[in-house]
């Protein structure tokens, strides 16, 4: 199993959700995130000043995946998150060692 950890634009995540959707997957988690990269943030104007927006607002998916469908998902993601602009976010892939689904107890990719 791996677990699938993106961030991508907030206006993003209706389309990659249901890209995800039509491609099988059943469970994501969604955060509101803060945070910058090579965008570096940018400035606003608000009532007459000038000030420094560090971070920006993300949204982090995290999904955890069977190995057969990790590439159909990082794929996924990739294509319907870019717009070819600066701060279009990042995918990490990481191993999950077990799962556990607290209602039933199935473990392992039982639990997905």
């Amino acid at each position: 199993m791996k677990k699938v950890e993106c961030i991508i634009k907030p206006f993003k995540l209706d389309e990659v959700k249901e890209a995800l959707s039509e491609i099988g997957i059943q469970g994501i988690t969604v955060s509101e995130v803060k945070g910058f990269g090579r965008q570096k943030g940018h400035t606003e104007l608000y009532r007459g000043a000038e000030y420094v927006v560090d971070f920006i607002p993300k949204i982090k998916m995290e999904i955890v995946v069977s190995d057969d469908l990790i590439g159909k998902v990082v794929e996924t993601i990739e294509e319907v998150a870019r717009t070819g602009r600066i701060g279009d976010g990042k995918i990490f892939v990481l191993p999950v060692e077990e799962a556990v689904r607290i209602r039933t107890g199935d473990r392992g990719e039982d639990a997905l």
